[in-house]
Parts: C-alpha cells; structure tokens; sequence
C-alpha cells in the first residue's frame, strides 16, 4: 500500500499533459487528501519517484502538487511509533516545562520588586503582551498550514471561562506576591495540585489509582513540612497574616481550574477534529484575550480594594508605567526596571507554550508535576541573595526534608502502572 505526501506548488500556465474530467487512479496508491476535489489529473510513477497532480477549476489549472508516493506502514508499525513519539514528547516537554517554570517562579519575585506598588498595572501589561504576541504567531501559522479553519472554528464558550479564571488566577498571585517571602510563593502555590486533582475528578470524572494518590499526598506533606519548618530563624509566615498567603491559595485554585478547562479543550479539539491535535497558539491566543479583557473590566474592583478610586486609576497607571520604563534608571524605589519585568513577561510566554504542548501529549495531572518538581529549586534559587532581593533566608534542614518528601511523592506518582489501568486510563 502507498500514500502520498504533498507539496504545494503554483499551477503550471498550460498542461503538459493529457487530462480527463475524471479521478485516474495512480496505481497502488492510497489516496486520502480531502482538500483535493473531484477533478484531478494524476501520473502513474514508481514508488519513491515524485509526479504531478493537478487540481482543475472549469476545465483549467488551479492547484498543483507536486507529490511522492512512499510505502504505507500498517497499523501495528503506526501505533507503536505514535506511542514512541508520545513518551518522547512527554519526556522533552516536561524537561522545558521544568526549567521554564523555575526561571519564572524566580523572575515572577524578582519583578514584583521594582512593582510592588503597581501589581495591577504589571498584571495587565502581561496580558496585553500575550496577545501582542501570540495573534501575530497564529496567524503565521493559519498562513503555513498548521492552524485551519476546523481548528479555529472550535467553541468559544469554554474560552470564557478559562480567560476569568486565569484572569483572577493572575492578578491575586500578583497582588500576594508582592508581599510574601521568596521562598513561601512557591510553596503556597503547591495547593495548585490538590485542587487539579479534586477538579479533574469533578469535571473530568478522572480516576487515580493509589500511587498517584499517595504520591500527591506526599506532595501536599513535603510542602507543608517545608512550610513550617522555614528558616533557620524560624517559620517562614513569622509575622505574616492570613490575607497574603490565603490570597496565593486561592490564587493557584483559579490556576488550577483553567488547567482543566484547558485540557477539557484539547479533548472536546480531539473529538471535533477527527484525532488531529489542535495548535496550541489556537488556545493561547483566545485565551489570552478573554484574560486581557476580564483584567481590563475587573480593574475599578480590584483597585478600589488596594485604596485607589476610580478617579485616580489614571495616575496609578501613568505612576506605574513611569516605573516600569524607568527611563535613566532614577525613578525612587523602581530599581531593576524595565529589565526584571521584561525578562518575567518573557519567561511567562515561553512557560505557557511549554505547559501546553505537555498538555497535548499528557494530561493536566502530568503538566502540573512536572512544574511542582521546580518547586525544591525554585525556593533554593530564592533563598540565595539574588539581586534585589535584600533579605536572604537561611534554610532549616527540615526544609531540606521536606524537599526529600516531595520529591517522593513525585516518583511515586510517575511509578509505571499496571497495563490493565493504563489501558482503561487511556
């Protein structure tokens, strides 16, 4: 059996060859490309040699390929080298992810630095860079071939709400960063697994065997060991009231919903585009969108809660662009700007396509712990006096154990599960 791949090519003026207004088959040739239509002139080749086919509008050239015909594997040979190419993508992607997300957790901090004072104004900046970046990208590749019209005729409705929770997601992470240790924002974010696994088995209907379950539980225990052991001085929420960290848990609960959304996405894409994988700019950009408008109309609320009235919302943000440019490097207390900011709103992009493509060739459970497993570097990348960050804080060996714990409970996790569950799991 033979397929064919084709390569696109302008249309020849005249035709070379004799043509009829029927279909001629070409020989041991499997012939499934439903953008070519009824018209067709093809030439019968050997196998492995290039021919022609040409696309007739009214009798005349419209469309020509020039086309190879290569052996067709069987099915055995496909789906072995489909689950190969899976577990390589699994295995790269989470390698990205995972660095990715320890550059931004770090970035994330070190940016609220010089914009402790305009979080808000950061959060929306971010948004607006997302979609300044991605629409321009999905329309290269609608141009190249890669995103189609199926693929963004998807429903928008679930958009909706992914773009609100995102939306919340950022803005609180923004607001309780600002005011909590280094160290304490990624370890409050851990909740963000707990609440992805109770989602994913709410709406997903999702069942984990009991190594999976174990092993988040050793997660959430790692991390709260780490928690309360703190530094060498003592824990590391001393002195801290519940609002800040209350605020982080709530805000990796909104993460962790748009997660699922995301993947709900993805599998209702699956469905729709006949086992295709969709563009993950397709999702990015729609998105974002959906994030940068529920920023924008959320922003008389959000700012009348840190104290400033609709009327002064215009100098908060002229205040807070004067200290993201920061223009000659002396705006007071803007230090590290426009680089820090920059380099995080960078990181973030970088870290949301990573995050999708591990979505594509896993699930919302895989994606997640392959960034919880940057949750040990991260707080250690924290703790060293990085600049900016004045205050260094001196980890306890506890934290060191509790670090241990959670890494535990990662392997475990990841143990390989019987087949009979993977294959009911898949």
């Amino acid at each position: 059996m033979l397929r064919l791949n084709l390569i696109p090519r302008p249309a020849p003026k005249s035709l070379p060859l004799p043509f009829s207004r029927d279909i001629c088959s070409v020989y041991g040739v499997d012939f499934r490309e439903t953008h070519l239509k009824t018209d067709v002139v093809k030439l019968s080749i050997a196998p492995g040699k290039r021919f022609s086919i040409l696309h007739l509008g009214n009798g005349k050239p419209s469309v020509s390929w020039v086309c190879r015909a290569v052996p067709k594997r069987n099915s055995g040979g496909d789906e072995a080298s489909s689950a190969s190419d899976k577990r390589a993508g699994v295995i790269v992607w989470s390698a990205i992810t995972l660095m990715l997300a320890v550059v931004n957790r770090v970035l994330h901090k070190l940016a609220l630095v010089p914009m402790k004072e305009y979080p808000l104004f950061l959060a929306q900046i971010n948004t607006l860079v997302f979609v300044a970046v991605y629409f321009p990208l999905l329309y290269l590749r609608y141009k190249g071939g890669l995103v189609t019209d199926e693929m963004l005729s998807i429903p928008k409705t679930p958009f909706i709400a992914m773009g609100f929770l995102e939306s919340v997601s950022l803005v609180s992470g923004m607001y309780a960063g600002a005011m909590l240790p280094g160290p304490v924002i990624p370890l409050l974010y851990q909740t963000f697994l707990i609440w992805q696994l109770v989602f994913s088995r709410i709406l997903l209907k999702r069942t984990y065997p009991l190594n999976q379950i174990a092993g988040c539980i050793l997660v959430a225990a790692g991390v709260i060991v780490a928690l309360t052991s703190g530094s060498s001085n003592g824990t590391m929420l001393a002195g801290m009231g519940i609002l800040w960290p209350a605020l982080m848990v709530l805000s990796s609960a909104f993460q962790a919903g748009a997660s699922i959304v995301k993947e709900y996405v993805f599998i209702d894409a699956a469905t729709r585009l006949k086992g295709k994988l969709l563009d993950v700019f397709v999702v990015n950009c729609f998105g974002s969108a959906v994030q940068a408008m529920f920023v924008l109309l959320c922003l008389p609320i959000l700012s009348n809660l840190k104290g400033i009235t609709l009327s002064q919302l215009p100098m908060y943000f002229k205040s807070g662009a004067a200290c993201f440019l920061n223009i000659g490097g002396n705006t007071p207390g803007c230090a590290g700007a426009p680089m820090l900011p920059l380099l995080f709103i960078i990181s973030s992009v970088l870290f949301n396509i990573s995050v999708l493509n591990l979505l594509k060739f896993s699930d919302a459970i895989v994606a997640s712990l392959a960034v919880r497993a940057s949750v040990p570097i991260a707080i250690y990348a924290l703790s060293l006096p990085l600049p900016y960050l004045p205050q260094v804080e001196s980890l306890s060996p506890l934290f060191h154990l509790g670090s241990m714990i959670l890494v535990v409970g990662l392997i475990l996790y990841n143990m390989p599960r019987p087949q009979k569950q993977l294959s009911k799991a898949l």
